[in-house]
């Protein structure tokens, strides 16, 4: 069979795809691409909820055990970021979780983390990969150690939370662990330190409960029940490996990435006062550079996809990272997503405020920073074109979006080097289009902001008739 890898692993359908015979291929290749840098490494291993995860684990240690490598195997499912801090903490070479994250049940995968605790490379994944199929498959158990990472990790993040403020306030959480990897994990932090905390979900499932475990507004109809139900401040999900975070208000309504973005950024220059520079993904609100860019506070805007902020979060000194999807990095932690750190985070935030419902602390800081107008629409489109769309428009000299006055045109490119995102900086403060061409499905995605919800919507029209002029176009020239 054909494998083909993503930019830092592999995801794909169980069975048909990923089963032991094709995961001990790829752990054959990783451990080609390991001893090619350097005899006597050591990598770290985990696992999610998902079936077979353990025993991929399993198969994958005794692969790198066979070639003569160090193995720390978790001995229980673990959230990927607990995988990630153990490869950093132990100076592993590199690390392995094997996880779909938030893909459907019917997926697994594999993810590689770097030395630093982030994600791998592109480049240091693609090397992986032109070492498939190259090696007879070699298997010991010798060199696996079966390990406990949760207490370092605990240790860790107990150095950095404020919990005697969170225990001090009171303020009960509802954490959803959606049936993945977080299980109990943030629960039972909170509770060694007295804090009120109630899981629901917290139970390991193969099939997270019946749900797509992507903690997004669609998917948390149990968890904003819950807390219509109940008193508590707010409500967090988790997704399937715990690396990312929803969260909901008190009220039970969605409180947007976006927000909580803003809200993070906000406490941790405005509160903690924490040095460095802050990293957004290109679909991020604007008021991040609004409120916080300085001389002393860059703000980076990088292509979507957390690795492209842990590349900068290994080299410079960074207070925070943050994408879209609920992906939230700290530099004071590690330079990846962490899902149960960013909840931790978001209860030390309200726990020092006067405030003790995350409805109302949202409500007073939008009184200084106002309310974030965006929104998203993803378009199937399925002409052989769709891949040209935005390399033909960005070699266009486009001047306007309707009648908006563009001041800056951004293009952002594809693992294969292929202009893949175009954004669009509009005259006037926090006004943006950006286009974005799917490289694995047949959809484009455009997103706004605006000063409005209307203007949001006339943005989006106006970005898919840009598109469909250009298709129409290139078609009477061809």
């Amino acid at each position: 069979m054909n494998i083909f890898f993503g930019t830092d692993g592999w995801r794909d359908y169980l069975d048909s795809h990923i089963n032991e015979t094709s995961v001990a291929l790829v752990a054959q290749a990783f451990a080609d691409y390991v001893n090619q840098q350097g005899t006597g490494q050591q990598i770290a291993v985990a696992f999610d909820t998902r079936r077979n995860s353990g025993v991929f684990a399993t198969i994958f240690s005794e692969v790198l055990s066979g070639n003569g490598i160090n193995v720390l195997l978790s001995d229980k499912v673990v959230p990927t970021p607990v995988l990630s801090f153990t490869t950093k903490n132990k100076d592993c070479f590199a690390g392995v979780m094997i996880t779909a994250s938030h893909n459907p049940p019917v997926y697994n995968g594999i993810k590689f983390k770097s030395a630093l605790g982030g994600p791998f490379s592109s480049e240091e994944t693609r090397l992986v990969e032109e070492f498939l199929y190259k090696s007879a498959v070699r298997q010991s158990k010798t060199n696996v150690n079966i390990v406990d990472m949760l207490p370092d990790y605990i240790s860790h993040i107990e150095s950095l939370i404020d919990f005697s403020a969170i225990r001090k306030a009171g303020i009960p959480v509802l954490i959803d662990s959606m049936g993945g990897a977080g299980k109990t994990v943030l629960q039972d932090i909170l509770h060694k330190h007295g804090c009120v905390a109630t899981t629901i979900f917290g139970d390991a499932s193969e099939t997270f409960h019946g749900r797509l475990a992507e903690p997004i507004e669609q998917n948390l109809a149990p968890l904003m029940y819950e807390l219509n139900r109940g008193n508590f401040a707010f409500g967090v999900a988790t997704d399937g490996d715990a690396d990312r975070v929803g969260v909901c208000l008190d009220n039970g309504k969605w409180l947007s990435a976006q927000n909580t973005i803003l809200l993070l950024v906000d406490y941790l220059k405005r509160v903690r006062k924490a040095s460095g520079g802050i990293i957004k993904t290109s679909s991020v609100s604007d008021k991040i550079r609004c409120f916080f860019e300085a001389d002393d506070v860059p703000v980076h805007e990088v292509q979507v996809g957390f690795k492209y902020i842990a590349d900068i979060m290994v080299k410079e000194i960074i207070a925070f990272g943050g994408e879209e999807s609920g992906g939230f990095g700290f530099g004071m932690h590690i330079p990846e997503r962490d899902g149960v750190f960013s909840s931790l985070m978001l209860l030390e935030m309200l726990a020092v405020s006067r405030f003790r419902k995350l409805s109302e602390y949202l409500a007073d800081r939008q009184l200084a920073m106002g309310d974030i107008f965006y929104d998203r629409i993803d378009m199937h489109y399925d002409k052989p074109d769709k891949n040209n769309l935005l390399p033909w428009a960005s070699e266009s000299k486009i001047s306007n979006i309707g009648d908006n006055k563009i001041t800056k045109t951004a293009s952002f490119l594809s693992s294969r080097g292929v202009v893949n995102g175009l954004k669009f900086i509009l005259e006037g403060d926090c006004r943006w289009l950006l286009i974005r061409s799917s490289e694995t499905e047949n959809i484009i995605r455009y997103y706004a902001e605006g000063q409005n919800n209307k203007e949001v919507i006339e943005l989006l029209s106006l970005g898919q008739n840009l598109l469909n002029k250009i298709s129409n176009l290139k078609q009477k020239q061809a």
